[in-house]
């Protein structure tokens, strides 16, 4: 692998500043962004990098350049006369009733739940599943004035004595674990910090935990490196906690901690990217024990999870020579690959997930991006199927307990809220437990799957959503939505903020591109590395059969994609500007050259590849949206991005905001949305939301011709 050489000018201050672009007709100028002398050599290849200066998040001059394009946007979108009716419009539509589905543990059942317009979910549980209320457990929403303070994961002791939670703030990657005991409710004195991706595994009155050192720069954008495992002892202060495992010779490894229900054994996973990872296994019956290295860390795409250990036999979930997923059961004293057993086999449909119930495992498939759930016993015998009643659906959640006959199942869909279901294994009966009720005409609406060709002739699922009865010819608003990476599908789903855009005569697209699991590891890999422009191309064909198809046009279509679709959004935008006429990339991936230099970038290396790699490199080039900016007409496009998004920094919005202000050569506007106290998306209180889609939702209409 040759060096990447950064060949940075010397006295890289020099200024100069961009075009500044007017457009008259709508009365917005864009703010001057200043340009340094910043360069880097890439094997031979020089490249500008003249708004690097906005990598600086804490520097006053980024604040400067932030609320001036700020005023810019607002300004702008508060010259829509119909925003502020597309705002109220949102907050009836949002205003219902929402519940996970029951989790138990112990002898307790544990969901969240929103009244509606709640910022925050709230924390309850329930003594019996059939109790009519819940006990509040935790309510976020007391913690902070503006709802910016959310809770991320949970974990409950075996016991069911005690609850540790998690906290973070403004939309933060960062997490602090607090513990409670769930008979007095009160919060005990245990406060840790530096934690990131990590819950907690129980034992005894303790847990596993993974944190971080804590930062030497920005909490928000420097590189989280060498990550460790810990065992906290309720009570204790976190500097008291006992290091259980670590690896001082690689700090891209992040580790992930489990128990077994019987508490007998910890199991760590260790992973490099977003997928493929490591297996350890410590027997904690015995003392002075060891972990066993029973998968090793590999460069490669293989995944394993272990379900449950049984007289030192391990069953595991692996897509290992199994690109769809099986189960097979792995001695814990004999692992060799030579011993293993297959109790489930592959299937030519996608294993998404497994769940344990009593006797029995139940597999969640995708057939064409379609839930389907099959029963096995435990020998991996197929025993019949879980109906789900709808044909056009996903199952958003499955809520299973290897001792209670009670199965919850989330059931989503693209025209209505989730409802839950209560499925007996005993009787083969399925009841329903919870239905929202949501004032959106459900019955007025209906979603169709189509299959299009890509560039290459692959077939391609795309789901269709509109009001019954639409007339197809060509003149329907569209909004198309895509992600196209990391082992990541979008099944039928109900997008609240959807609501209006289809009450308006929309037409709303999901396109199921390469780079997702919808077909199991093939799918993926047709969309990552060199690869990944089979992902943008799928996107265009997604967007020119809708055209064709007469679902839409080109002056109707805007398109949209969040995070690693935000790279989409960027990457089609800049590939074909003459296809659309509103592009929304969020919280987007946007310099592939440097992306891997923030946070926990350098994870996402197994779907993108590293400038640091020759061939890659080239491969980064010919996409990168940053890079591949140029003079040309562009459509109206709104970038958005959270001042705390510390997973994909807001330097990427930033950088590429005013690369195209500058290259904009039409008079359709570029603004960028910085929301603030707000991250990647994850805790976004409801508020925030609202306020977010409704300033999107005003700049589509807008710019598509439509009225509110």
């Amino acid at each position: 692998m040759l060096r990447t050489l950064f060949l940075l000018t010397s006295g890289a201050i020099a200024l100069s500043s961009c075009s500044s672009s007017v457009a008259e007709e709508t009365g917005y100028t864009y703010p001057k962004t200043r340009k340094v002398d910043t360069v880097d050599t890439y094997f031979g290849v020089t490249i500008a990098d003249p708004y690097r200066w906005l990598e600086d998040d804490n520097s006053d001059s980024t604040k400067k350049w932030v609320d001036e394009q700020n005023k810019v946007t607002f300004d702008y979108l508060g010259k829509i006369t119909f925003r502020d009716k597309i705002r109220d419009r949102l907050k009836q539509v949002w205003n219902y009733e929402k519940r996970s589905a029951p989790y138990r543990r112990g002898s307790r059942y544990f969901y969240t739940r929103n009244d509606g317009m709640q910022n925050q979910s709230v924390l309850y549980y329930k003594e019996s599943v059939e109790a009519n209320e819940g006990k509040l457990l935790l309510d976020p929403n007391t913690l902070s004035a503006d709802g910016t303070t959310s809770m991320g994961g949970w974990a409950v002791s075996h016991d069911g004595k005690f609850l540790q939670y998690a906290l973070s703030k403004a939309g933060s990657d960062w997490e602090e674990f607090y513990v409670m005991n769930i008979e007095t409710g009160e919060k005990l004195s245990d406060h840790l910090e530096w934690i990131k991706f990590s819950g907690a595994a129980w034992k005894n009155d303790g847990f596993f935990y993974g944190r971080f050192d804590e930062p030497k720069g920005s909490a928000l954008s420097s590189e989280n490196k060498f990550h460790k495992i810990f065992y906290h002892n309720i009570g204790d202060d976190q500097s008291k906690d006992q290091l259980i495992y670590k690896d001082d010779s690689n700090g891209d490894i992040s580790f992930s901690p489990d128990v077994t229900d019987d508490q007998n054994w910890l199991i760590v996973y260790s992973y490099k990217s977003t997928h493929g990872n490591g297996l350890l296994v410590k027997d904690l019956s015995k003392s002075n024990q060891e972990f066993k290295m029973i998968v090793p860390l590999k460069d490669t795409a293989d995944d394993y999870t272990i379900m449950d250990i049984v007289d030192r036999k391990m069953t595991i979930r692996t897509n290992h020579g199994a690109p769809n997923f099986k189960l097979v059961e792995v001695d814990f004293d004999h692992p060799e690959e030579s011993n293993w057993k297959t109790v489930i086999p592959e299937s030519e449909n996608y294993m998404l997930g497994l769940s344990m119930a009593p006797n029995c495992y139940i597999a969640h498939y995708l057939v064409d991006v379609k839930s389907k759930l099959v029963v096995y016993d435990r020998s991996g015998k197929k025993t019949g199927e879980i109906p789900t009643g709808i044909d056009i659906c996903s199952v958003n959640e499955l809520s299973a307990h290897k001792k209670d006959s009670l199965v919850f199942i989330g059931i989503g869909t693209f025209t209505g809220p989730p409802s839950i279901y209560k499925y007996n294994l005993n009787t083969n009966k399925t009841d329903l437990y919870f239905q929202p009720k949501c004032d959106f005409k459900s019955d007025e609406y209906e979603t169709e799957q189509v299959f299009f060709p890509s560039k290459d002739g692959t077939k391609v699922p795309m789901f269709v959503t509109h009001k019954k009865g639409i007339k197809m010819d060509g003149t329907n608003p569209c909004f198309l939505f895509g992600y196209g990476g990391f082992n990541q599908h979008y099944s039928p789903e109900f997008r609240i903020d959807r609501a209006v855009f289809l009450e308006s005569g929309g037409v709303y697209a999901v396109a199921n591109i390469r780079g997702g699991d919808e077909y199991g590891e093939k799918w993926h890999e047709g969309g990552i590395l060199c690869n990944k422009q089979n992902v943008f191309d799928d996107f265009i064909a997604a967007g020119e059969f809708l055209i064709a198809q007469k679902y839409t046009s080109s002056e109707k279509l805007a398109v949209t994609g969040r995070s690693n679709g935000g790279l989409l959004i960027g990457a089609v935008e800049t590939q074909r500007p003459d296809l659309f006429k509103v592009c929304i990339p969020q919280v987007g991936v946007l310099d592939m050259l440097r992306y891997h230099k923030f946070t926990i970038g350098r994870a996402w290396a197994s779907d993108y590849g590293l400038s640091e790699n020759e061939e890659q490199f080239k491969c980064l080039m010919a996409y990168s949206p940053l890079h591949n900016v140029k003079d040309a007409n562009y459509p109206a496009t709104l970038i958005t991005t959270g001042d705390h998004d510390d997973r994909v920094v807001p330097a990427h919005s930033f950088k590429f905001a005013a690369t195209m202000q500058e290259h904009q050569k039409g008079s359709a506007p570029v603004l960028i949305r910085i929301d603030k106290n707000a991250g990647h998306g994850a805790g976004k209180p409801t508020d925030k939301q609202i306020e977010e889609w409704a300033d999107i939702w005003a700049f589509v209409f807008f710019n598509l011709g439509m009225t509110y």
